[in-house]
């Protein structure tokens, strides 16, 4: 007989698997739904990967020039605050190093911010405001021969709602913004534009072809450089030949040609030859740097006291005394003894308490500015944006190795101060301006986000 398999018969109960963990709906989301952990953690991902692309859309443009300028700002404050133990120390002054400090921390934010929302303007804004802002800026320099504040002769302050501004440091500015402006307009015949009238200007009004200079390029480009010269001149030289160079390099920018740039070379010399003659402006001032520049390079200066050094040979002391890797932090001895530390000649500070290697980090900086500058024009679809910020970016650059030039001895005093760094506030904040200008160009590069040009 057969067994009978029964198994078949009986039930059984079967326990029910759980679910795997994987797979269970761990919380409920804002919007109601269960998710998973993956879903859960695919979630804060997209959230805080929002952030971040929050904050690259709000801080837009050359991540590298970002990280140019914070190291700047923050060497800024470095020198500041030990460069004015000297002016804090003094019997006339109120204010401690601290004091000192958080005026500049205060104005350093206080222009970053400024840089901020300048960098989220669209660049064609600048070329719709270009003129009116070289109107104001060219009236203000002119102004502030009769109301603004003199200090050792020279007029170069106005005081506006009881700020000190110096309209010289916004001329440069404008000056740029206006010549990409012209330039870029007459881009199609620029091989063909005549700017530059003849020195015998008595023919400019019976001569048709001197005629049709002036109503072509003459009022446009050759009269607003030299009307910026000239209103900056008889208080600030140095300035007004930086307004020159300048429009000489934004005219080779623009393509005009070497025949017109020699031209205003050729009035440029004429001119300064007649100032020297004649002893206008500053000239007496300007004749006395060059003589001491001369005197410290030909002269046996080693028998003369330190307190009958000129500024330039202190700051030389300075940069000698500084060596390889600097006295350290706090530790300048020479800063007693020279006329501005913190401003004229905050390079040479600089070096004396961090040394030459530091020393040339920073000049790497700037130029690093300029380099960075040549790729945003580069990649600048337009040509009023691509030759402002090329401009403004040879403004800084140059100025800074102006500075630095100054300072060892290459270049007769000049009184300019280091971009970014030096205290001062017309200075930093106009400085502050150009790179959230250059900065507004580079990000609109990356956007692709131009108008069309008119």
């Amino acid at each position: 007989m057969s067994e009978v398999d029964y198994s078949k018969y009986i039930r059984r109960e079967v326990a029910e698997q759980p679910a795997e963990q994987d797979d269970v709906a761990v919380r409920r989301d804002v919007v109601g739904e269960d998710v998973t952990i993956d879903e859960a953690a695919a979630m804060a991902e997209a959230r805080d990967g929002g952030l971040i692309a929050t904050a690259r859309r709000l801080f837009g443009g050359d991540k590298v020039l970002w990280v140019i300028i914070i190291v700047l700002m923050t060497i800024s404050v470095l020198v500041v605050y030990s460069s004015t133990a000297k002016m804090a120390y003094m019997p006339s002054s109120s204010n401690s190093t601290s004091e000192f400090l958080h005026s500049q921390l205060w104005l350093l934010a206080g222009c970053a911010l400024i840089m901020f929302v300048v960098h989220r303007i669209n660049s064609h804004h600048f070329r719709r405001v270009a003129y009116g802002v070289f109107i104001v800026a060219l009236g203000m320099s002119l102004a502030v021969h009769f109301v603004g504040t003199s200090t050792n002769g020279a007029a170069r302050w106005i005081n506006i709602a009881g700020f000190q501004f110096q309209p010289s440091e916004m001329l440069k500015v404008a000056l740029v913004m206006y010549l990409a402006r012209v330039l870029a307009d007459r881009q199609s015949k620029i091989q063909t534009l005549l700017i530059v009238p003849s020195l015998k200007f008595w023919t400019w009004f019976k001569n048709e072809k001197q005629r049709r200079i002036w109503r072509e390029g003459g009022w446009l480009i050759f009269f607003p450089i030299v009307a910026s010269c000239l209103v900056v001149f008889p208080s600030h030289t140095s300035s007004a030949i930086i307004l020159f160079v300048l429009s000489l390099v934004m005219l080779f920018i623009g393509r005009v040609t070497w025949v017109e740039i020699s031209r205003i070379v050729l009035w440029a010399v004429v001119g300064a030859t007649l100032v020297g003659l004649m002893g206008l402006g500053r000239s007496h001032t300007a004749g006395g740097r060059i003589d001491t520049w001369v005197d410290v390079w030909f002269d046996d200066r080693t028998t003369i006291d330190v307190k009958d050094l000129s500024d330039t040979e202190r700051s030389m002391i300075a940069i000698n005394n500084g060596g390889i890797l600097g006295r350290g932090a706090g530790q300048s001895a020479v800063r007693v003894e020279m006329t501005h530390p913190e401003s004229d000649y905050a390079f040479a500070f600089f070096v004396e308490e961090y040394g030459f290697v530091f020393a040339m980090i920073l000049v790497a900086l700037y130029v690093w500015i300029f380099y960075r500058a040549i790729d945003i024009f580069r990649m600048c679809p337009r040509k009023f944006p691509s030759m402002m910020s090329l401009g403004l970016a040879l403004l800084i650059t140059g100025q800074a190795l102006l500075h630095i030039m100054v300072t060892i001895n290459i270049l007769p005093e000049t009184g300019q101060p280091l971009p970014l760094i030096s205290r001062g506030g017309s200075s930093l904040l106009f400085t502050c301006i150009a790179l959230g200008m250059i900065l507004s160009v580079s990000r609109q590069n990356i956007e692709n986000s131009y108008k069309e040009e008119a």
